[in-house]
């Protein structure tokens, strides 16, 4: 089962249901929930998501919201690690990038899925979109079949 660390633009797009990424973060989000493939997100995700629904939602809203995405995914913590090589980077110009980047990287990602590939144009790891991704994926899952 692939494993993915997903940023949290793309648990956004979800949430506020932007287009036009919409359909393919719930696509991916889909997948997980079936367990067709692994996401990962950073403890991070959480409180920028909570920020960005309590624009528009009551907290218990919010909450809920939140607890159904832990349904589908794993959470990667934040540590001591992650914060040292993220401070210790100047490749990344957005420090929550870094975070992001060293978080997926500990956690033995096979991929970042993000909308801001140049953000990681040094990364170690693939990074795609969420349509690069699931272009790929069913192209490969229609010819298992």
């Amino acid at each position: 089962m692939k494993r993915l660390f997903v940023h949290t633009n793309i648990v956004i797009d979800l949430f506020a249901k932007r287009e036009p990424f919409y359909t393919e973060a719930a696509t991916l989000f889909s997948l997980a929930d079936t367990k067709k493939l692994s996401l990962n997100v950073s403890a991070l995700t959480f409180a920028n998501a909570n920020y960005i629904l309590l624009q528009s939602k009551i907290q218990d809203e919010a909450k809920l919201i939140l607890r159904k995405l832990k349904l589908i995914v794993s959470v990667v913590s934040l540590d001591e690690k992650i914060i040292g090589l993220s401070l210790n980077d100047n490749d990344f110009k957005d420090y929550e990038d870094a975070l992001q980047y060293y978080s997926a990287l500990d956690n033995g990602a096979e991929a970042i899925i993000t909308r801001n590939l140049r953000d990681f144009k040094k990364s170690k790891l693939p990074v795609m979109t969420a349509a690069q991704f699931l272009k790929n994926f069913l192209k490969d899952k229609s010819s298992e079949d």
